[in-house]
């Protein structure tokens, strides 16, 4: 395991400190969750942003398809 330094908002620290009196449940290992959690959502936004680019590209190259196909149709 890594260790690491962090400087928490105070309001944040609180907040932490309550829900881990009532979970019960160690600081670094709740911090460890929230940060896994966090990775996991970004990973999902990444992904996301990456297919609406792709998304885009194959659309306009559908479209293009689309239009050849069409002058083909209306060429009969």
């Amino acid at each position: 395991m890594k260790s690491i330094s962090l400087k928490i908002d105070e309001s944040i620290f609180g907040d932490t400190e309550k829900i881990l009196s009532s979970l019960k449940k160690p600081r670094n290992r709740y911090i460890n969750e929230a940060i896994e959690f966090y990775n996991k959502f970004q990973r999902k936004q990444i992904l996301e942003e990456k297919l609406k680019k792709e998304s885009a590209l194959v659309r306009e190259n559908s479209m293009s398809v689309l239009q050849e196909f069409e002058k083909i149709d209306h060429a009969d």
